[in-house]
């Protein structure tokens, strides 16, 4: 049996037990097998199965911000139907999850909802669309922040927003609702602004993650690191060429602008965050190579447009990844 508990992977034979001590806040989860969780002084036992997810309950969200640190109370879920009645609705899942996660929400989400779609790539709206039949507001965030452990979160710098419709969309314009998205997330601190380029900045935040974070997760590096020397620099240079390139050649209205020196001072006004890329893997997680580097090659093979140093980027995270399967423990039923 393969089970998470925490950040952590653990294989256990049949019927052998552990011991979680001071379990508040922790996530587990059933990767296969069957798993029984009994809780001190609770007398309902918790069963699951392969995919199921379980999260110990605790007195709230640990959030340490680079202005304040504060303990937020959340009424946390593993059910999906937890989502009906809410009026808003901000999709985060893994890009790896994208459709699975659409279709189950579709069933359990009002019409009149709004769905702001907060996850990483470019293509993620449109695969909501044709999976769900949803219609998602795009959003492009900009944070940096980790988990360092179970309940707790580091955030080190940003946190803003931008939000608009791409173009696809089946019904009339929505002004009026992206307004007022935009104005419940100023209330609550966090700037947001409505942009009649979505689509354009999509693309400026993956030329951003596709230029740092499989660097940063191949060579466990933050990003200072990166932008630290000529020859990564360098690497940096051609990826994002390479992905401007994929970008024009798709009709995407870039600004007349150097993204390379964007990247560059990107990276150096964060020099001590890794890339969400590298804590995945040194998680043991899949990442979400495929939507960023991927999606470049990708998009290049069909525009006939090269794309080699991604290309290279998305081999090596892939070894990684294939690494980590291979030294995880052996599996048993």
């Amino acid at each position: 049996m393969k089970l998470e508990v925490g950040q952590s992977r653990l294989g256990l034979e049949r019927d052998q037990l552990i011991t979680v001590r001071d379990g508040k806040g922790v996530r587990v989860a059933c990767l296969r097998g069957t798993l029984w969780i009994t809780q001190e002084n609770d007398t309902h036992d918790v069963v699951l199965g392969p995919g199921d997810v379980w999260m110990v309950e605790r007195d709230g969200l640990i959030l340490d911000s680079v202005n304040f640190q504060e303990t937020i109370r959340v009424a946390a879920s593993t059910d999906v139907s937890a989502a009906y009645g809410a009026d808003l609705v901000l999709f985060s899942v893994k890009t790896l999850d994208t459709e699975s996660a659409a279709r189950l929400l579709a069933n359990h989400v009002r019409p009149d909802a709004l769905i702001v779609d907060l996850q990483n790539g470019v293509d993620n709206v449109a695969r909501m669309r044709a999976a769900a039949a949803l219609d998602p507001i795009a959003a492009v965030v900009y944070v940096a922040s980790s988990m360092p452990g179970p309940g707790r979160i580091a955030h080190r710098g940003r946190g803003d927003l931008l939000i608009g419709d791409l173009h696809g969309r089946p019904a009339a314009s929505r002004p009026a609702a992206l307004e007022r998205v935009a104005d419940w997330f100023e209330s609550a601190g966090v700037p947001c602004r409505v942009s009649d380029t979505i689509e354009a900045d999509l693309w400026i935040k993956l030329i951003t993650n596709a230029a740092l974070n499989a660097i940063s997760a191949v060579a466990r590096c933050p990003y200072g690191d990166i932008v630290r020397s000529a020859e990564p620099r360098e690497t940096v240079r051609q990826l994002v060429e390479e992905c401007v390139a994929v970008a024009r050649a798709d009709g995407v209205a870039l600004p007349e602008h150097d993204f390379v020196q964007m990247v560059w001072r990107f990276a150096e006004a964060f020099p001590g965050v890794y890339s969400s890329t590298a804590q995945d893997l040194e998680r043991g997680k899949r990442t979400e190579i495929d939507a960023l580097n991927g999606f470049v090659v990708r998009r290049g093979v069909e525009l006939a447009v090269p794309t080699p140093v991604n290309q290279t980027l998305v081999s090596l995270v892939r070894l990684r990844e294939a690494q980590y399967e291979r030294e995880a423990p052996a599996q048993d039923t």
